[in-house]
């Protein structure tokens, strides 16, 4: 009993913590504790150092540099930046390849990619073809019922040859603020340019039309070699008349916004009519 009796007295003994002037030796601080009070104090301490960093981790930013504790909002993101980096290397690829064979092709050389391989795991010499009575009177009567048809018929291939091998002259440089739409009756293209600007002629032709209608202002009409006319809207004033020869690149009008319907501001409406059907001029033009 006298043992444990001592025990619990050490435990409860004050203890004096002194601070003191070395040189004057006056006691400048102190605090009296007893082991149970220190043991109080050191627990209550730790506990709030714990509690202060655990709060300033899960309130604050300083929880993303921890590892794995990102949270699904950012998970997405950082997976979603993944996939965007991995489309943006295949595209860069892409045009690598483009212009790699681009240039291959400038200087007379095959393209990558362009040689396929002869298949030679068949024998199509052994092949025979020979005309069956069943073949033979299908192929007549499809001939007799499209005998009147007018959309069937051996294609030209004036559109192909001359189309391909003609170089349009841009009539302006601007913006394209209407693009080619058969479905709404827009047989054209509308392009902004500053206002007072020239407009050229696209190919080499002769004036078939100068003119003025309430709907789309000065207009003047082109006819060219192989069936094709442009024509071109909305201008401030005309440069050529009817029957005068013109060049590509030449100006024949000024780009104005004439006309009291289809208008919101200078631009030229440019079309291109190739055998009485309208063509869209971005695909044999870049303005």
């Amino acid at each position: 009993m006298a043992k444990n009796e001592k025990k619990i007295n050490n435990w409860r003994d004050k203890y004096r913590f002194t601070v003191v002037n070395d040189t004057t030796f006056e006691e400048v601080w102190r605090i009296k504790l007893t082991q149970y009070n220190a043991f109080l104090l050191s627990t209550f301490l730790l506990l709030f150092i714990i509690g202060a960093t655990t709060c300033i981790i899960a309130f604050t930013n300083l929880r993303n540099f921890i590892p794995g504790y990102p949270d699904v909002t950012m998970r997405r993101n950082i997976l979603m930046s993944a996939i965007r980096l991995d489309s943006l290397d295949r595209e860069l690829a892409l045009r690598d390849k483009y212009f790699a064979n681009l240039n291959a092709i400038i200087a007379g050389r095959e393209p990558a990619g362009s040689y396929s391989a002869q298949d030679t795991s068949g024998n199509y010499r052994a092949i025979k073809f020979k005309s069956i009575p069943e073949d033979s009177a299908l192929r007549a009567q499809v001939e007799s019922s499209e005998r009147y048809n007018l959309t069937l018929g051996p294609t030209s291939q004036e559109a192909v040859t001359s189309l391909a091998s003609l170089h349009f002259f841009p009539p302006v440089k601007g913006v394209i603020s209407g693009h080619f739409d058969i479905r709404s009756k827009h047989f054209g293209t509308d392009i902004v340019t500053r206002p007072n600007s020239p407009v050229s002629a696209a190919l080499d032709g002769t004036v078939i039309f100068t003119g003025w209608t309430m709907e789309t202002g000065f207009v003047i009409e082109v006819q060219h070699q192989n069936n094709i006319v442009s024509v071109y809207k909305h201008n401030e004033s005309l440069l050529k008349e009817t029957g005068d020869l013109v060049r590509a690149g030449e100006p024949i009008s000024i780009v104005g916004s004439t006309g009291e319907l289809y208008t919101s501001g200078p631009h030229l409406h440019f079309e291109i009519w190739y055998k009485g059907s309208p063509l869209d001029p971005e695909e044999h033009i870049l303005f």
